[in-house]
């Protein structure tokens, strides 16, 4: 299973560097990342392997926010998806 999320930003440069300090927390919560686009200046685009569904899912609903917040995230979405 993998996870693709869309970040909307304010700021890339803030925004890579709160993501890259979340990255040992994102894999204590069952996500490992695969893939960061950057998609003109407003957005992001992640792609992660997800290992553990249940404490990505709760990571989403709690510590991402504190994430998003640090990195001047306005809103995000995403997408749990598997191989058809």
């Amino acid at each position: 299973m993998q996870l693709i999320t869309r970040y909307t930003i304010q700021d890339h440069s803030t925004f890579r560097t709160a993501f890259d300090a979340d990255a040992e927390d994102r894999g204590r919560n069952g996500l490992s990342l695969l893939q960061l686009w950057r998609e003109g200046e407003g957005h992001a685009w992640a792609l992660f392997q997800v290992n553990d569904a249940k404490a990505a899912r709760a990571y989403l609903d709690g510590a991402a926010k504190v994430f998003e917040n640090q990195a001047g995230v306005s809103s995000s979405q995403h997408h749990f998806v598997e191989t058809a």
